[in-house]
């Protein structure tokens, strides 16, 4: 009996071991931003291809608004609401006191600069493949943005969501900083899987999610339920996305289908974003959604 109680205590301690070290914060120094220097032509690109605006620019926000980076639109999902953070360059309520490392912790890690993980619903599962030199001059952009004093709203998430370590497993499993779109691709292809797969994270709300919030990679843009519980985000791949690459090129640009119907949603915001693009950047990204895996 003795034996079985002294077993049983290594086991769990032998187990709480493995359960911390898997579970902890993983950040990079500053040596992955070595001799890099910022472009802020560049750092505006990867701002509208991000997406940055469509979730922390207040609702709504138009022209000058769209880059006061307040925070506060509610995220819901089966897991809680989140809501987006204050992000302008305010040191007291947003990222004014970050560093260039700081914000590349946060979105190739998803890790705070206090060593907290970040819920995924902040998209690092496809930041974590932007170039670190896309990241400092997104940082340098941000930080010409208006400062403002909104203060960032807490998320409304239950127990055992609530308990923030537990997300080191769920990176552990899900956090793959692998491409999707893999094999002989043209260097359009190649830009416009960066876009697509890591700036623009399209598959944080086109591909299915498995009961913990994991991607479906194996069912990547094949359309999900929307978060908010209604209605479903559709399938992107060439399976039932059949749209030339001048139709597609032509929605990413004004928002018009080829049926002459036109974007809602949050695929408004997003139309928002492209049209800032370089329209070599929006063909881009069309040409990859023709190479994608078609799934029924």
């Amino acid at each position: 009996m003795r034996l079985a109680l002294k077993s049983f205590a290594a086991l769990v301690i032998t187990g709480a071991v493995v359960f911390w070290w898997i579970t902890r914060p993983i950040t990079s120094d500053e040596s992955v931003l070595a001799g890099l220097q910022p472009n802020l032509a560049q750092g505006a690109l990867v701002f509208h291809a991000g997406g940055c605006a469509s979730c922390h620019a207040a609702q709504g926000a138009e022209d000058d608004a769209r880059l006061v980076m307040a925070g506060g639109r509610a995220f819901p999902s089966e897991f809680g609401t989140f809501y987006a953070p204050n992000i302008s360059p305010d040191p007291d309520h947003g990222i004014g006191g970050w560093s260039a490392i700081n914000l590349y912790n946060a979105m190739h890690h998803g890790v705070s600069p206090e060593g907290r993980h970040y819920f995924p619903a902040f998209p690092y599962t496809s930041y974590v493949r932007a170039t670190p030199g896309d990241i400092v001059s997104l940082y340098a952009f941000v930080m010409t943005l208006p400062a403002t004093k909104t203060a960032s709203k807490p998320h409304d998430v239950g127990f055992p969501f609530s308990i923030r370590r537990n997300l080191g497993g769920w990176k552990w499993l899900f956090h793959d900083p692998e491409w999707v779109l893999d094999g002989d691709l043209s260097e359009e292809e190649l830009r416009g899987r960066y876009l697509a797969e890591a700036l623009g994270h399209c598959g944080e709300c086109h591909t299915p999610r498995n009961a913990l919030g994991g991607p479906d990679r194996a069912r990547w843009m094949a359309g999900a339920p929307n978060p908010t519980g209604t209605g479903n985000v559709p399938n992107i791949t060439p399976a039932k996305f059949d749209w030339s690459v001048s139709d597609t090129v032509e929605y990413f640009t004004s928002g018009f289908t080829p049926e002459y119907d036109t974007a809602g949603g949050h695929m408004a915001d997003v139309i928002e974003n492209l049209a800032q693009l370089p329209v070599e950047d929006r063909r881009a990204i069309a040409m990859y959604l023709k190479r994608i895996l078609p799934v029924e």
